[in-house]
């Protein structure tokens, strides 16, 4: 008896929605489960280098993405010791013909509305809002998906299910509950600003990232250019889970206070009028990526600390590499499921476990003081900014 062609896809974010397009382009039918009544515009900003913008764009999204994606010149890395910039890094076309991809700069909001409106224009695909994914269990043409919308409990009978359902997982847990988030004892604040507030000089397309001690500071343009997205990470013991928790102002202007910081940091946090904050969490090293035919994707499987700028473009890479091995061929069996899900957790371990050691260390190295601080900007200066950007393209010129 023939499986069902119909993959279903637990959660609507960046890596469920990009898997919903490029899962439906290899002839797949799609129901996306998405437990919240509509797609609010909650998050922060995101750094989609070429790595990932490549996959957008060879998915259609540059289009609906060219009004609100930005991209900047040049990431501009700061001290907070030293009071300035110690390298400016090229990006723009510096970086797009290194990689031959662009690098973008995006809200979040923006990109899922992007990706959205694809998903909805697709006559394959069946966006579910007000879904929430409660169990799954084998049928004899593969998997009955069950998911429940208010008081009434529905059912979709589906090849395989993935889940890309963040990190806070329930097709995870339904799983492998033995796996939990772990805090890292941090906590991001954000906060966006209109451009007109802050000088032209602190407004140009590039991406800043402020060092400085147990504190650093990432701010760059998003909307087109129109507003500025500014994210602080400062150590902290409150970790609730949640993305976008009020915060108050004062604690982030306590935490950059001068001297520490000089007053070109701190005119970005002043011009911040409404900030959230969110517990930086992520998920242990050595998740399974799949059980049978059930897989996961994106931060589900490895959310990580955002000192790489690749939490989103890991899940975007995910969902690639997830279309490459996940055929109409192996669908004609059980066992072809579970031997391409299987493929596509071997295909992407490696890397991934790569890039979150990257961002363990990247974060230890930002919140340095002291006399390591001082040898760590002597270290950059000396890198030059060519030599950066060569040390980017393991990262950068990842193909699917």
């Amino acid at each position: 008896m023939a499986l069902s062609r119909t993959i279903v896809i637990a959660g609507a974010g960046i890596g469920g929605l990009t898997a919903a397009l490029a899962l439906a382009a290899r002839g797949f039918r799609i129901v996306v489960l998405e437990k919240a009544e509509r797609l609010e515009e909650v998050g922060a900003g995101l750094q989609l280098s070429p790595n990932a913008s490549r996959v957008l764009v060879e998915l259609g999204l540059t289009e609906r993405l060219k009004r609100s994606a930005v991209t900047p010149e040049a990431l501009c890395v700061m001290s907070a010791r030293a009071g300035g910039e110690l390298l400016r890094m090229p990006l723009g076309e510096a970086a797009s013909a290194r990689a031959g991809a662009p690098y973008w700069v995006v809200h979040r909001a923006d990109l899922q509305s992007a990706l959205a409106g694809a998903v909805s224009d697709h006559p394959d695909i069946d966006l579910k809002l007000g879904a929430t994914f409660e169990d799954v269990a084998p049928h004899a043409k593969g998997l009955t998906v069950v998911h429940r919308s208010g008081t009434i409990r529905r059912s979709d009978l589906a090849s395989a299910l993935i889940g890309a359902d963040g990190i806070w997982s329930t097709v995870r847990q339904h799983l492998f509950p033995e796996v939990q988030p772990r805090f890292s004892g941090l906590i991001a604040w954000r906060g966006t600003l209109d451009a007109t507030q802050l000088p032209k000089d602190f407004t140009a397309r590039r991406v800043q990232l402020w060092m400085g001690p147990n504190a650093h500071l990432v701010a760059y343009p998003i909307a087109g250019g129109r507003q500025i997205n500014v994210v602080a990470v400062l150590p902290g013991t409150w970790n609730r889970p949640g993305w976008s928790t009020p915060g108050d102002p004062f604690e982030v202007m306590d935490a950059f206070a001068a001297p520490r910081w000089p007053s070109a940091a701190r005119m970005m946090l002043t011009a911040v009028d409404n900030w959230r904050k969110w517990a930086l969490f992520g998920v242990p090293d050595g998740c399974p990526w799949s059980d049978g035919p059930v897989g996961l994707l994106g931060d589900a499987v490895h959310a990580m600390l955002p000192f790489a700028a690749q939490g989103a473009g890991m899940a975007i890479e995910d969902a690639a590499v997830l279309a490459r091995h996940l055929s109409l061929e192996a669908a004609e069996s059980a066992a072809g499921i579970t031997a391409a899900l299987k493929q596509y957790g071997r295909a992407r371990q490696a890397r991934v476990r790569r890039v979150q050691r990257t961002a363990r260390q990247q974060g230890r190295i930002y919140h340095l003081g002291g006399p390591l601080a001082i040898a760590r900007d002597v270290a950059i200066r000396a890198l030059g900014p060519e030599r950066m950007l060569a040390r980017q393209d393991w990262i950068y010129g990842w193909r699917p």
